[in-house]
């Protein structure tokens, strides 16, 4: 068949975008390498699928982007969370919202919005090829003529993908592609990163490439004791060289040999980009809502309360059991001495132990246990109200491939509903 558009990368951007190019009268191919579509999908939100977030504020939403987020303020406008809670209603998703305004279906179940979508590609007559490679693209590019276009890094203008090279050598010729193949992140899920060769040798600039939302992996020993251990509503900043370069407050979780949990996640970028210069540590401030002085007239209660005590039992109104002994061990008081006998100088200095626990990084996670990937394609080379590649006439991007990740809490499937989207929107008939 003779195909307007065809879509490689069966996740949540491919999927809308075949569905919504096809539901506009377009005549569609949507290629899976795997045996079956959205097999990343149906792992977000610990397979739960945390659908969008609730947070109808354009300018907060983009934000949550970093510097980079305006370039969604298109997307979002076009077709943002409302539109994206509706669509799935209207596809037989019931949907509710949770802490932190995340969306979810009221299933707690991804196969849901899977089937929903599969669903809605068959029902506006997507020809849908599974277990199909791409192997590379075929196109022609023009050199950039000086001056043209100042806005665009050097590269190549005026290009067109001619023909997708499967796997297997078969050719199929383009009239439109658009690439949907996710990042570099959980590649067991099809996730290679791949397509960046292929849009790098058409003349795309690809930012580099880093772990976004990924575990952070610890130099202490002591990790094992606390293994699974959840903190919630405490502080970690981040620094390099005795400066302080970012912060978050939240949950953490202990690992076994590291530390994940939503503010972890939202840190882990920046650690791997200041890792490349030189060392980074953390301090964790168990007691964020205290300042020093008030935890230290806490500890004075607690002490008080418990006369006559042991020092090892006398933390467990301030700390969960698993941590006592790694706090009363940095301590450095003696844990058999009686808590009426601990000095002020001891008493001050656990005050700041427990405002400043600091722990020493090793590297963050790699791209196999990252949720994102942080890098991709050059914003400055696609065009955000029809995703359309700048350089090349008959190429559209969406998702993770472009060079835009945001925090957990459903932000970054909503860049794929509306990225996604947007592509199908070029082709009404």
């Amino acid at each position: 068949m003779d195909y307007d558009l065809i879509v490689i990368g069966g996740g949540p951007a491919g999927m809308m975008a075949a569905g919504r190019a096809a539901e506009n009268g377009a005549r569609v191919l949507l290629l899976e390498k795997n045996e079956k579509l959205g097999r990343k999908l149906l792992i977000t939100g610990g397979g739960r699928c945390n659908l969008t977030n609730k947070e109808l504020d354009l300018r907060k939403f983009t934000e949550k982007f970093g510097k980079s987020g305006n370039f969604l303020f298109s997307p979002l406008s076009q077709f943002g969370v409302k539109d994206t809670i509706k669509f799935f209603n209207k596809n037989g998703v019931e949907i509710k919202t949770e802490r932190g305004n995340r969306v979810f279906p009221k299933s707690d179940d991804a196969h849901s919005v899977l089937v929903s979508l599969i669903n809605y590609l068959n029902n506006n007559g997507v020809d849908i090829k599974t277990k199909t490679e791409v192997k590379s693209l075929i196109g022609r590019t023009s050199p950039v003529r000086t001056g043209e276009n100042p806005a665009l890094p050097a590269g190549r203008l005026g290009g067109r993908v001619e023909k997708i090279i499967l796997k297997n050598n078969k050719e199929i010729n383009v009239k439109n592609v658009a690439i949907c193949t996710g990042g570099k992140s959980h590649p067991l899920t099809g996730s290679t990163g791949q397509a960046y060769n292929w849009l790098s040798k058409l003349g795309h600039t690809i930012i580099p490439l880093r772990q976004a939302l990924a575990p952070v992996l610890l130099e202490e020993n002591w990790l094992k004791r606390v293994e699974g251990l959840s903190l919630k509503n405490i502080s970690i900043s981040v620094f390099q060289n005795s400066k302080k370069i970012a912060s978050s407050f939240g949950e953490a979780i202990f690992m076994s040999n590291g530390m994940s949990g939503p503010i972890i996640l939202e840190l882990s970028k920046t650690i791997a980009k200041l890792l490349e210069n030189s060392p980074v540590s953390l301090k964790i401030d168990l007691k964020p809502a205290l300042d020093f002085e008030t935890l230290d007239k806490r500890l004075q209660k607690d002490f008080k309360k418990f006369s006559g005590k042991m020092f090892k039992n006398c933390l467990g109104d301030l700390l969960p059991k698993a941590l006592i002994p790694i706090i009363g061990g940095f301590s450095g008081i003696n844990q058999e001495k009686k808590v009426d006998d601990i000095t002020k100088e001891e008493r001050r200095s656990l005050a700041h132990l427990l405002k400043e626990l600091r722990i020493e990084v090793k590297r963050v996670a790699d791209f196999s246990r990252a949720i994102m990937t942080s890098g991709g394609v050059s914003l400055k080379e696609i065009d955000s109200k029809t995703m359309k590649s700048k350089i090349i006439d008959n190429l559209y991007l969406a998702g993770e491939i472009i060079d835009l990740d945001g925090p957990t809490g459903g932000y970054n499937l909503q860049l794929c509903w509306s990225t996604g989207f947007i592509i199908g929107e070029n082709f009404k008939k």
